[in-house]
């Protein structure tokens, strides 16, 4: 008897603090399901791409690419478009990338303002104004990344938010109000209030664990009492 009042204790206070987190599961798993992903990554924003074209002829080589960025051995060089116009995204041994004007041969790593606001507004198929443009040495967590990063504001009603690598001269991350919702349940989901990204920590697995005790255990105990229930319910039937 003892050990049964015990057991229904413990399940009862573990139920209650596991509780509170399955309503959080619950609750994110709503969000998540409710909301498009599309929707939380910006796609539905993003402008239908432009498919560039340009004479080969005019182009220069990787290698004198190379030259003008002063890269001596190439990891890789991809030949690319930065606002219609051609580049080389030249990476070298040192893991550094520099963008590289292919007509000109014009190192333009790292972008200045104008060109990032350029990038920013290309990328971005809504009618509204750009408000900031800041480079920013420690971006916030939203970004997920180091910097330095240029962090370019929209003023729509989602609080659109584009980061673009100043190396790449390309969109790195697009965040808003949609995305920053969604961010705050799926950190509540993983148990990761940080930056979300681990959903293999030993809080989540600890949880998790115990919500399974917690079923398990509501089951034996169910199991218990309509038992003891139906064994009263014999004995009555026979007294009468």
């Amino acid at each position: 008897m003892v050990l049964s009042k015990w057991s229904v204790r413990i399940h009862k206070w573990v139920a209650l603090i596991v509780g509170i987190q399955i309503f959080l599961w619950i609750s994110g798993g709503l969000v998540m399901s409710v909301i498009p992903i599309e929707e939380v990554r910006g796609e539905h924003k993003v402008a239908v791409p432009v498919e560039y074209a340009f004479d080969p002829a005019g182009v220069i080589s990787l290698n004198d690419a190379a030259l003008s960025a002063s890269i001596t051995e190439v990891r890789d060089g991809t030949l690319g478009h930065l606002l219609g116009d051609p580049v080389w995204r030249i990476t070298g041994t040192d893991g550094n990338l520099i963008t590289v004007d292919a007509l000109t041969g014009a190192v333009l790593s790292p972008i200045d303002e104008a060109k990032a606001r350029a990038v920013a507004d290309a990328d971005y198929s809504r009618d509204a104004a750009i408000v900031s443009a800041s480079l920013v040495l420690d971006p916030p967590v939203e970004y997920g990344r180091p910097g330095p990063v240029w962090q370019v504001r929209f003023d729509d009603r989602d609080n659109t938010t584009l980061y673009i690598d100043p190396d790449r001269a390309q969109i790195a991350a697009r965040r808003s109000s949609t995305w920053r919702f969604y961010d705050f349940f799926w950190k509540l989901h993983v148990m990761d209030y940080d930056d979300g990204a681990d959903f293999n920590h030993p809080l989540l697995i600890t949880a998790a664990g115990a919500a399974i005790f917690v079923a398990f255990s509501g089951m034996i105990l169910l199991f218990i009492k309509m038992r003891r229930s139906w064994l009263i319910w014999r004995q009555k039937s026979r007294a009468d």
